[in-house]
């Protein structure tokens, strides 16, 4: 029985982030009011994964959504600037100068920090609402869930291309 709930829980938290990085991606080339639903229903799918795996009472409910909406809405701005950073990055990833890459450097660590900050930040939130083991278990769904979104998306961002070389007479030998 328990390897059957265990089995569930992982397909559950796969399926959420299938949907979740199809909608974000496919959000960019659509109209607004089409990228706002597809992002309503990829938040609303990972919502439903946390729900499902913390086996919340309804007195924990009850605190607990209200704070886990706050701290979404603060990991939503911090996703809005990496996906602004990721844009920016993709127009000149071919062209990068070494100022371009440090400044692409400095604001991914900046967005892994704030994530982080924020993360911390809520810990004592989620701890006056449920209990620790269940704020742990939040942050484990948490991260397993972004760590495969933040995958997908490693897998589609182009790395750094490196200076065209210089052509004739200017090579090193």
């Amino acid at each position: 029985m328990k390897a059957d709930k265990y089995t569930g829980w992982l397909v559950l938290l796969l399926m959420s982030c299938i949907f979740a990085l199809p909608y974000s991606v496919a959000a960019q080339a659509r109209p607004t009011s089409q990228k706002q639903l597809d992002i309503a229903a990829a938040r609303a799918e990972r919502k439903a994964a946390v729900g499902q795996n913390m086996y919340l009472t309804p007195s924990e409910a009850k605190r607990f959504w209200p704070v886990y909406d706050d701290y979404e809405a603060g990991m939503d701005r911090i996703e809005d600037r990496h996906i602004r950073e990721i844009k920016n990055y993709v127009k000149k990833y071919r062209t990068l100068t070494d100022d371009d890459a440090r400044e692409k450097l400095e604001e991914v660590i900046s967005i892994q920090q704030a994530r982080l900050d924020l993360q911390k930040a809520y810990v004592p939130k989620f701890n006056a609402v449920v209990s620790p083991i269940k704020v742990t278990r939040f942050y484990q769904i948490d991260n397993k869930l972004r760590a495969m979104v933040q995958c997908s998306v490693a897998q589609m961002v182009p790395l750094a291309q490196p200076p065209p070389a210089p052509r004739g007479g200017d090579r090193d030998l």
